[in-house]
């Protein structure tokens, strides 16, 4: 949360979802790594595409992009939530170009452009060998079944959808502090749970009115499963940065947009506190877990292998 706070701006905070179809998602349910990687790179170059476009925002931006898996009822359902502070850096990079109150940019043509640049690297790793299919998918053996299978899917409208913004930069802390750091359910949702059953509070998104909370029942194992659908690939990022918020200008970039939006603090000089001195281990100290005596086995410097071990025998 420090860190984070250290790079939010005063500036408006919108928050944009990118999804797919769900029988392409099924592909993301066998080939995790590959899809999911490929959702974060075609939704990032999307909305730094458009954005950099004159007639749009004329600007560089800067995003965060988390990946959620999951439903309300633990269903696989793997969409890109993305943050994006309403403006950029113009080209040049000499001042900041602030996106209009309340508006970030027309999602259907988000929509359109990430739609074509998933497919064409869908198609990408495809022929590169880098999916796997394990039902009725499995039967496009050959490339021309496989272009011709994604076909539908270019004809389709995609969903990309603006949430409202976010009302201000403490609530853009909050989402990132609270709702990315938990996988597929939080603890405030269980209900119960034995070596029989587990229930857990989830919401019907199909009733339009009225109290959406219901409670699900699921065995044991079968709650395991769906879990366990949401553990990413080891080593696998669920947070990324993109343009200027990249992690490797970041800190650069945010002190000079802090200058353009003229709420640069002055650098305060402070003066370093004397570090306590360190008393030195004697023989008269004793045992901070027993009270008992201690006596020194072993002396050695900061980043020296110790030769001992094993404790010493009584």
């Amino acid at each position: 949360m420090a860190a984070r706070a250290e790079d939010l701006l005063p500036v408006e905070y919108f928050h944009v979802a990118f999804t797919m179809p769900a029988k392409i998602a099924r592909i993301a349910y066998w080939n995790p790594k590959a899809i999911y990687g490929l959702l974060f790179r075609a939704s990032a170059q999307t909305v730094m595409t458009i954005a950099a476009d004159p007639k749009r925002l004329g600007a560089k931006v800067g995003m965060t992009s988390v990946l959620h898996t999951w439903g309300s009822a633990l269903t696989h359902y793997p969409p890109i939530h993305m943050i994006i502070p309403g403006g950029g850096l113009s080209p040049d990079g000499k001042s900041w170009v602030a996106r209009k109150p309340g508006f970030f940019m027309h999602v259907r043509v988000f929509a359109r452009l990430f739609r074509r640049l998933f497919l064409e690297g869908l198609m990408d790793l495809y022929c590169a060998g880098q999916l796997a299919s394990f039902d009725d998918l499995g039967r496009h053996t050959q490339e021309n079944a496989f272009v011709q299978w994604l076909a539908r899917f270019r004809k389709s409208e995609w969903v990309v959808y603006a949430k409202p913004p976010f009302g201000g930069p403490e609530v853009v802390l909050s989402y990132l502090s609270r709702d990315t750091h938990w996988v597929a359910i939080s603890k405030h949702r269980l209900v119960s749970a034995d070596a029989n059953a587990v229930a857990f509070r989830w919401k019907d998104y199909l009733i339009k009115r009225g109290d959406r909370q219901k409670t699900m029942r699921l065995a044991t194992p079968e709650s395991i499963c769906r879990f366990l659908i949401h553990v990413l690939p080891d080593g696998f990022h669920r947070i990324r940065h993109y343009g200027w918020l990249a992690s490797a200008a970041r800190k650069a970039n945010i002190k000079k947009i802090r200058v353009l939006l003229g709420t640069q603090r002055a650098e305060q000089t402070t003066k370093t506190a004397p570090e306590p001195e360190i008393t030195p281990l004697t023989l008269r100290e004793p045992c901070p877990c027993c009270g008992g005596p201690m006596r020194i086995i072993e002396i050695f410097r900061r980043g020296q292998i110790p030769l001992s071990r094993a404790p010493p025998q009584k």
